[in-house]
């Protein structure tokens, strides 16, 4: 069979799942005035507040070029902070704002909102959880030598 037919491609459904997931978020984080980088941000620092720009890049794997303007923007609508780390200068520290802080209680209706358009039970969602964050742990160890 031809290896480039497009349905033999692992790489063709994952981003167009990918897509197509982010326009299903679209209208619901429109309600909280974000858009989905900024919702990954924020549920990052709902977790660990305050973290610096390195470690949301790292756990997002997203570079300080594509976080900086989306972390301004995010100071901008008062759901965070920005300051220089005052033990190293050179780092950034983002850490939530009260708006930030009250923001995670409105905001628990968007998984349950995705979940029931999807159709999924909580056992499938699961397991599809786990299979793709085993993927990108494979994927991002694969990279590993080539981010050196």
């Amino acid at each position: 069979e031809d290896l480039l037919l497009l349905d033999r491609q692992v790489c063709f459904p994952l981003y167009a799942a990918s897509n197509l997931l982010n326009r299903l978020y679209r209208p619901v984080l429109a309600q909280f005035n974000l858009t989905y980088p900024q919702y990954l941000v924020m549920l990052v620092l709902w977790e660990t507040s305050p973290c610096t720009v390195g470690e949301l890049g790292q756990k997002l794997f997203l570079d300080s070029g594509t976080l900086t303007p989306l972390l301004k923007r995010l100071a901008a609508n008062g759901l965070v902070d920005r300051q220089r780390d005052p033990q190293d200068e050179r780092r950034v520290l983002i850490a939530l704002t009260q708006q930030g802080h009250a923001l995670k209680h409105q905001a628990t209706i968007i998984p349950e909102t995705l979940a029931s358009q999807l159709q999924l039970s909580t056992e499938q969602l699961d397991q599809l959880r786990h299979q793709v964050q085993h993927m990108v742990a494979l994927m991002s160890h694969a990279l590993k030598p080539e981010q050196s």
